[in-house]
Order: structure tokens, then sequence, then C-alpha cells
């Protein structure tokens, strides 16, 4: 499902990269319940992948870091 997004931000990442985003993804979209096909879903997601390009590779701080905040919800 990230998938989609990297396209429109001229991203390339191998399988491990996109595994790791993905899971990411999909657990902030639980934990906020988030739509997968909302503005809110796509702005997680080039967060996410933003985040990864600059080095944060764990999963658990991708989860913190790319979650929403409070106000948002």
């Amino acid at each position: 499902m990230i998938s989609k997004y990297l396209g429109k931000l001229g991203v390339i990442l191998d399988s491990t990269d996109l595994a790791i985003c993905q899971r990411a993804f999909d657990a902030i979209l639980q934990k906020w319940k988030i739509a997968r096909d909302t503005e809110d879903a796509e702005q997680t997601a080039a967060t996410i992948i933003t985040l990864y390009k600059q080095g944060i590779h764990d999963e658990n701080k991708l989860v913190t870091l790319a979650s929403p905040h409070p106000q948002r919800k």
C-alpha cells in the first residue's frame, strides 16, 4: 500500500526497506484509525518515507515520529 506513494515522491526502496515502511504505515493507520484512501494516510506515508530517507530505519521510531499529533485526531 505504501508503495503507491513512492512514485509520487520519486523514491525507490528495496523490498526490505519497503517492508519496514509498510509495517510502520500499517501500525499508524490501525492505531489512529486512519482510512487508507485519505489525505491523512497519504501524509503519513510521505512522512514515513521522508524519515526513512533521512536515516531513521527503526520501525518503532518511524511509528513514533510519523504518528499524527493528538490535536489532528
